[in-house]
């Protein structure tokens, strides 16, 4: 999640709170310039804009494809 205003390289400017994807070098350079901020749920399974767990594929409540049933 943006912590502050950003413009990437295509000239699009991406708000503080904006949640974007870009590969991974770019994410650490954003790191390092404190512009980005590690996404709350981050890791298993991810998490949304507004912080909360997403379930789906992989997360605890997914009954569906992929998922293991005990």
């Amino acid at each position: 999640m943006l912590q502050k205003e950003w413009t990437d390289g295509n000239g699009v400017t991406h708000l503080a709170g904006d949640s974007v994807d870009v590969d991974a070098a770019t994410l650490a350079a954003l790191q390092a310039e404190g512009i980005v901020s590690e996404q709350a749920g981050s890791g298993n399974g991810g998490g949304t804009k507004d912080g909360s767990e997403w379930v789906g594929p992989g997360g605890a409540e997914w009954v569906g494809p992929g998922s293991v049933q005990p």
